[in-house]
């Protein structure tokens, strides 16, 4: 009599292809059953209630609340201009690289270290020299500009 071909390995492989198919065939079967296809237009919308929150039933048409077109506001709030002379602030020269052409200011309101460039500078200055300047945003930061000795 001849012995059977088929290992264990191959007769698992076989379960568990098995397994697999029974479970694709599940899955399929729950997706159908549970599909959103048959639904109604109505049944698919959502609504949003005067509180804010969504749900299924639509709002009432007496508690509508119009809303003036002007009073939308979308965006930033604009702001007036601000004061240039407002703008300008003092500091002290705490480091400068005259080599380099670079150093750091320390504002005197906010305490803060501002970078400066000596292409940025009105005349010539030196450490611990009390300067006025305005301070512009930069990619790496903010950065003093249009500094001068302060009189």
């Amino acid at each position: 009599m001849a012995k059977s071909r088929e290992t264990y390995n191959k007769k698992e492989n076989v379960v568990k292809k098995q397994k697999k198919k029974q479970d694709k065939a599940e899955k399929r079967a729950e997706r159908k059953t549970h599909s959103d296809k048959g639904k109604s237009v109505e049944e698919m919308f959502a609504y949003v209630d005067a509180d804010g929150n969504i749900t299924s039933i639509p709002p009432d048409p007496k508690q509508k609340r119009a809303i003036k077109q002007d009073e939308i506001v979308i965006g930033v709030a604009r702001q007036a201009p601000a004061d240039p002379a407002l703008d300008v602030r003092k500091g002290k020269v705490t480091f400068f690289n005259e080599a380099k052409g670079y150093g750091f200011i320390k504002d005197s309101d906010s305490q803060q270290s501002v970078f400066v460039h000596v292409k940025e500078l009105r005349q010539p200055i030196k450490e611990n020299d009390r300067v006025t300047f305005l301070i512009e945003q930069r990619e790496k930061g903010p950065s003093a500009v249009s500094v001068q000795l302060a009189s």
